[in-house]
């Protein structure tokens, strides 16, 4: 391996010290002004959102109040007594009379003074009585208004005024002086939707109903005055001065407003061209979607023509309920985006001048960390190359590095007498080696002994789990035939007396073999004997038995799940622990011979049992076999009992056994999330002390 020498380590640090001084600098002084940026990108727009919701607000509360307006001055009119004088007999049509003519007087100098686009009055019947503007007698009411006939001649609170979208026809049968307005050709714009019209002939009108009483409360006639919107500038204009007066908006912005009729403009104050006012164009697709077919209000950027607004559309609605137009105010967003890119700016440059002064400071202050160190590492590699007199002297710094410098020659003064000491120690050091040599030779001879007395164990050790295994086998046969001698015995009765010595012979034989296999049991018995108690991982130790079962999965079509997210750590001995594991490991694939999903889950358990709660960690052992059939379950940990052709019922006693030993337990259901039996192994931290282990070594006692 190629060696790191110190003057290269002294250049590392030269170049570590000058990375750490510029750092900061480099890296979080961009990412602050990053953040800064996105942070006053979106409160800038925050604060443009919420600067057009208030306009919206004080449009729509100006619009609100024409209506207002609109109906209580034709309200007022309506239930004058000049207009009810005025009036002819009972106010039926009849020719014209003078009274006639003071009527169309009387209406005129009212739609003035209220300022209103129309102002007629019909009777009863449905017929024009008088108009402002010299409506041909007898014409009769649009079929539009006749909707508000009810709620107009219905007694109760006053109304305001309703917002309508009216044909060419009805407002040719009520103010035929006003269909020049009403004619607006459309003029092709950039999103919006697709239209196959070429010219905008209906009218958006603020229409007010309301009946003319006499003096017993009887309606006599039906006065209906209305404001047709459509290109209606001073009106829009006002709504425009209203809500951004001159000086609102800083930074050279232009405030604007508009009324739609669906998605067409009717009246605004936005520039198609310098003179020219975009009425006739019309509204993009997205905003239409959102506003007039979902009914919400838009708050947003918008593309208004030919630039980009701050913008804010809200729905109209007709007496109906029905969305038939839109209210707009918003303001250019460029000059708005200038000033913010602009502060963007001027906070970079800041910035960079605090970048640019930080790190002169900071390598200045790294040079005089990294110049003492490039000294102290000169003379390290002078002692190295063989002057063991070299030092690096007296430092200018008085600081920490100062002495540093002073602790390393006094160091190397130290070494260079430790040195000579060292060679005259490793002298009798060669003579100390020799000596122990000869005492390791006689060591390692002892070792080899105690070696091979280990396997001599080892071996014996398998010999007892062979011997226990055939004992298991045994049990059955004497079961057997202990059973056969009994039914031999009670089928002759009387007849066995010519052969009871060799029946009490064998009897006394099987009695034999019993307690033979009795001893033989003992060397398995884990209840008799106890091992070393570890701290263990369950989850590593779960891998551990995976791996030494592995060549019975490889037999099977079984697919193994882990899901191991136990924390807790569990006192147990790790052989028997592995036992335990390994024995419900096969019991679940020889509950699946014909494959299946083996899962296996640990997690954290806390045995709340008793009067303090002891933390530990448990195992569920689950297959997709058949499960445990009734009355298996209370009978399948008692020793010999077992559901296999070939088993001898002593695995989950034994496996019971040495789990209570540690103060844990094995638990046995069937799952209840679909078919198979689920084992829970439960085990604890800190295990109960074993009744006997000899606590001197840890091994069984007696």
């Amino acid at each position: 391996m190629k060696r790191y020498t110190p003057r290269w380590l002294a250049a590392s640090v030269r170049n570590k010290l000058l990375a750490m001084a510029l750092l900061p600098l480099l890296v979080v002084f961009p990412l602050l002004v990053l953040a800064m940026a996105v942070w006053s990108h979106i409160t800038y727009d925050r604060l443009l959102i919420t600067k057009v919701r208030s306009d919206l607000a004080v449009a729509r509360g100006y619009f609100d109040q024409v209506l207002i307006e609109v109906g209580s001055g034709t309200r007022g009119v309506a239930g004058s007594q000049r207009l009810l004088g005025a009036l002819p007999t009972a106010g039926r049509n009849a020719p014209a009379t003078p009274a006639q003519d003071t009527l169309r007087q009387r209406l005129d100098e009212a739609r003035q003074e209220l300022r209103l686009d129309f102002l007629l009055i019909y009777g009863t019947d449905g017929r024009v009585l008088a108009s402002a503007d010299g409506v041909p007698p007898h014409a009769a009411l649009p079929a539009d208004l006749r909707g508000l006939v009810p709620e107009a001649t219905q007694a109760g609170a006053a109304r305001a005024a309703r917002l309508m979208r009216l044909d060419a026809a009805s407002i040719a049968g009520m103010a035929p002086q006003l269909l020049p307005r009403l004619r607006i050709p459309l003029v092709s714009t950039r999103n919006a939707a697709p239209d196959t019209r070429r010219q905008e002939d209906r009218a958006m009108v603020v229409v007010s109903m309301q009946a003319v009483r006499d003096a017993s409360g009887q309606v006599v006639a039906l006065l209906a005055g209305g404001l047709l919107l459509n290109q209606n500038l001073d009106f829009i204009d006002h709504i425009n001065r209203i809500v951004y007066p001159e000086g609102s908006l800083p930074f050279g912005s232009e405030g604007t407003a508009t009324l739609f009729l669906d998605d067409v403009r009717i009246t605004t104050n936005v520039r198609l061209f310098q003179d020219q006012r975009a009425i006739g164009t019309r509204v993009s697709q997205t905003v239409r979607e959102r506003v007039l077919e979902q009914g919400q209000t838009w708050l947003d950027r918008a593309f208004v023509v030919n630039d980009w607004y701050v913008s804010a559309y809200d729905p109209l609605l007709d007496a109906a309920g029905q969305r038939i137009g839109m209210l707009y105010v918003g303001y250019l967003e460029s000059p708005f985006r200038l000033v913010r890119l602009a502060m963007i700016g001027v906070m970079g440059l800041i910035f960079l001048a605090v970048m640019a002064l930080s790190a002169w400071f900071s390598v200045r202050w790294a040079r005089s960390i990294f110049q003492p160190v490039e000294r102290m590492n000169g003379t390290m590699q002078r002692v190295e190359d063989g002057q063991s007199n070299a030092r690096v002297g007296a430092l200018p710094a008085r600081d920490e590095l100062g002495a540093l410098a002073a602790h390393l020659d006094q160091l190397l003064d130290v070494i260079d007498d430790k040195t000579r000491t060292l060679q005259r120690w490793g002298e009798e050091l060669d003579h100390k080696v020799a000596e122990r040599t000869r005492e390791l030779e006689a060591s390692n001879a002892s070792l080899q002994l105690a070696q091979q007395q280990l396997v001599k164990s080892e071996k014996l050790a398998a010999i007892g789990q062979l011997t226990a295994s055939i004992a298991h086998e045994i049990n059955n046969p004497i079961a057997v035939m202990q059973g056969n001698l009994d039914l031999i015995r009670e089928t002759l009765g009387e007849h066995s007396q010519p052969v009871r010595a060799e029946l009490r012979l064998l009897d006394e034989q099987v009695e034999r073999m019993r307690l033979i296999v009795t001893q033989l049991l003992q060397y398995a018995r884990p209840t008799e004997y106890a091992g070393y108690v570890e701290t263990l991982d369950l989850n590593r130790t779960v891998d551990d038995c995976l791996v030494l079962v592995a060549h019975l999965l490889a037999q099977t079509r079984i697919e193994v799940q882990r899901c191991l997210q136990a924390t807790q750590r569990v006192g147990f001995n790790r052989q028997e622990l592995q036992q335990v594991i390994i024995n419900l490991l096969i019991n679940a694939l020889q509950a699946m011979p014909q494959g299946g999903v083996l899962r296996l889950e640990t997690r954290d358990w806390v045995f709340s049992e008793g009067d303090t709660p002891k933390p530990g960690a448990l195992l569920c052992v689950l297959d997709s076999g058949t499960g445990l059939a009734p009355g298996v379950q209370e009978r399948l940990f008692r020793p010999f009992f077992t559901t296999k052709n070939d088993g001898n019922g002593l695995g989950l006693w034994i496996s019971q056994g040495l789990l209570e030993r540690y103060g844990g337990r094995l638990e046995a259901s069937n799952r209840s999330d679909g078919p198979g039996a689920a084992f829970t192994v439960k085990l604890l931290t800190e295990p109960q002390a074993p009744a006997a282990v000899n606590t001197r070594d840890g091994r069984p006692g007696g």
